[in-house]
């Protein structure tokens, strides 16, 4: 069975590949010739290096020296998965004082877990309960060039990201005296390691910041020193050991140089080590716990490892190949792509989902939202790094107590997929987040991702109890309507936001997710040797069509007549595109309908209140509709929030510099513009043929 599934896979691969036989491409050409090259000052061209589990990112310098004149920008952040704080908690507030009961007709109370605007104990407990705990800039290193040296006086630079082994090369002159500054993070360990070669004897700064506990800001308060402090534990002529201590928070800096150096504090919570050499080799490691290894990688070992990650991430997943192509845009289009692969790697691909400013800042206070999972991290299975994906999906596994409690005070069954969220899984209280459904069927659908990646018995018992468990409260939150003999969907806000919970009746993407996701839930139990649930069947086959109106155009939800006449129902996403584009087309829906709904969209949507993902969703439903040159001119389409900034992150406003759902539903798009789906017959679909566009790729998966 396992052989004839591969067979299938491959047929499929095959009826959905590049355009002609070619000759294999050259990864390292295609990665590099799109290394980002930074020559002078610029807050929003930060570089960074990284792990999935831990990032770090560096200003012109090759460190963080002068993290102050880019906290506006792309802030120097250095953050771990682990690296989390929480305030006193003097008033013992617990998740149920920001409880709120609602009655959406299912015949029960709801319990929500919301924001409240009124004085006293539940508006104070959920505004703590959003702020804590907040993940933590773990600390500044940079280098020591002393107070009087500005930004100003940092000339001729030279600044590149290799990304093909993951080093930051950063050469410039201070006052008269020539720097080199290499730069690595190693693969499995929370890291950086630095080579600086001067004439000066610079020394390298360990500054410590207290957390901000702000919705999204660099986490640096540089003003709290008597808050926390940082002990030296034990220091020898080559390294030394800091723990840091922040209220009922600690964790460990192990620092390890060669040659000579001196380390010591300069001042509360600031320690620097000065060379006595012209070249300076050390290495920055960030722990939880404290450090108990006899021996320590420097620069040397670190490099070789991260080189030696990096050639491999390259040369064993997809790649997509522009260089053929003569139209114009082609270019662009390929650097967005091979830096969203680098920035997603180092940022989203760790042991928890990522926060939506990934390693780099906060955003939300550091939390991540379940409803964004798929933007980050679907392209992984597609492109070849299932097992990325693997390591984030198991923390599934560790909150599903958390998940299924959720559901229960509810009045439903199975488990209920928190929304804003931490490590612990806590539901972080919101008006509007608490109120989302359309994180529940995400887990089906990358498990599904990870078994047609890997076909294997082993993914179906790793996962199936999860995946019949969300299925569960997906059949138990769908009500039936009698009078209509079909199932409906109500008492949501759907992912357009601009909707409200109490009025909101059945919204096109989130029908056309539960349809699919049921369907894929009962394709897992007949892997895993179970019977079908005839109830479910029966959701599946009842679920309302789509809604929509006189002109055959889909409605924003079943009770929003007056979609194409009301600016709340075209702002925001434009959601009813991923009805057909992250999913596949399904019975519910007309294909002329929704062809008109895309043509509509496109010439009438207000662009202005976007999101960085609308566009690759857009691309997404104009591939599978047939429209390649909308395909590629919505990846293209020169909107603020379609900026992607020299170092590849894509910029939103001024809250949110970088935005990695947008690089994530960018390498979702390409994947299904050139591999296709099931059943797909074109060869790069989401193309035009019209000779420009000679689309080269490896080791690419079709969607569902």
């Amino acid at each position: 069975m396992k052989k004839v599934l591969y067979s299938v896979f491959a047929l499929l691969l095959t009826a959905c590949g590049s355009t002609e036989m070619q000759n294999p491409i050259d990864r390292e050409a295609l990665v590099t010739r799109n290394n980002p090259h930074v020559e002078s000052f610029d807050s929003l061209a930060s570089l960074s290096v990284g792990n999935g589990q831990f990032a770090f990112t560096v200003d012109v310098t090759g460190l963080q020296t002068f993290p102050e004149r880019y906290s506006k920008g792309v802030p120097l952040g250095t953050q771990s998965q682990w690296g989390w704080h929480s305030f006193a908690n003097p008033q013992n507030y617990k998740p149920e004082d920001a409880l709120k009961a609602y009655d959406f007709g299912r015949g029960h109370k709801e319990l929500y877990a919301c924001q409240f605007k009124e004085p006293g104990r539940p508006h104070d407990a959920a505004n703590w309960l959003r702020e804590n705990p907040h993940r933590l800039h773990l600390g500044i290193v940079g280098l020591e060039l002393g107070n009087d040296v500005t930004l100003e006086d940092v000339t001729d630079v030279n600044q590149t990201l290799d990304m093909w082994k993951g080093q930051i090369t950063s050469c410039f002159r201070v006052n008269g005296t020539d720097y080199r500054v290499q730069t690595v993070c190693h693969p499995r360990q929370d890291m950086i390691a630095a080579m600086v070669s001067d004439q000066a004897h610079t020394g390298i700064k360990l500054h410590f910041p207290y957390p901000t506990g702000q919705h999204a800001d660099d986490a640096c308060d540089w003003n709290a020193n008597d808050k926390h402090h940082t002990e030296l534990l034990s220091q020898d002529t080559q390294s030394a050991v800091l723990k840091r201590t922040l209220d009922e928070t600690t964790y460990y800096v192990a620092v390890h140089w060669e040659g000579k150096a001196h380390f010591a504090e300069k001042e509360r919570n600031y320690w620097v080590l000065t060379p006595e050499e012209d070249t300076l080799a050390f290495a920055c490691e960030f722990l939880a716990e404290a450090p108990t290894a006899k021996t320590f990688p420097v620069y040397a070992e670190t490099a070789e490892a991260s080189a030696t990650y990096w050639r491999n991430f390259w040369k064993n997943g997809g790649a997509v190949d522009f260089s053929h192509c003569t139209d114009p845009r082609a270019v662009e289009l390929e650097r967005r792509i091979v830096l969203s692969q680098y920035l997603l790697a180092i940022q989203c691909a760790g042991s928890m989902p990522p926060q939506e400013t990934g390693l780099t800042y906060n955003s939300w206070f550091g939390k991540f939202h379940l409803e964004m999972i798929w933007w980050h991290q679907s392209w992984q299975a597609l492109w070849g790094h299932e097992d990325l994906l693997n390591r984030t999906l198991q923390w599934y596994e560790t909150v599903e107590p958390v998940a299924r409690e959720i559901a229960r005070r509810q009045g439903f069954k199975g488990i209920r997929w928190m929304k804003m969220t931490d490590p612990s899984g806590q539901e972080a209280p919101s008006n509007v987040g608490s109120f989302l459904i359309w994180q529940q069927p995400h887990f089906i659908y990358l498990a599904e991702l990870l078994y047609r990646a890997n076909p294997s018995q082993e993914i179906i018992q790793k996962y199936n109890n999860l995946v019949q468990e969300t299925a569960a409260f997906m059949y138990s939150f769908a009500t039936y309507d009698d009078m209509g003999g079909r199932y409906i969907l109500k008492g949501c806000i759907p992912a357009q936001e601009t909707l409200r919970a109490a009025t909101t009746v059945n919204p096109p993407f989130e029908v056309s997710y539960w349809h699919y996701a049921m369907q894929v839930a009962q394709q897992w139990r007949e892997r895993a040797g179970m019977q079908r649930n005839l109830q479910w069947d029966e959701l599946i086959d009842k679920l309302s069509p789509l809604a929509y109106n006189e002109d055959g155009l889909y409605l924003a939800s079943e009770d929003a007549t007056d979609t194409y006449k009301d600016i709340r129902f075209t702002s925001d996403h434009m959601a009813v595109l991923g009805s057909v584009g992250i999913l596949p087309m399904n019975k519910l829906i007309r294909e002329d309908y929704m062809k008109n709904t895309l043509h509509w969209i496109w010439d009438n949507w207000n662009w202005g209140k976007t999101w960085g993902w609308d566009y690759p969703m857009t691309a997404m439903n104009a591939t599978r509709m047939g429209e390649p040159e909308k395909a590629v001119g919505a990846l293209l389409m020169d909107k603020r929030t379609n900026t992607y900034l020299k170092n590849g992150h894509n910029y939103q406003d001024s809250r949110l510099r970088c935005y990695l759902p947008g690089n994530g539903g960018l390498l979702t798009a390409v994947a299904l513009m050139c591999a296709g789906w099931d059943g797909c017959e074109v060869q790069n679909p989401g193309f035009p043929k019209d000779g420009t566009w000679d689309v080269r790729w490896e080791g690419l998966k079709p969607m569902p």
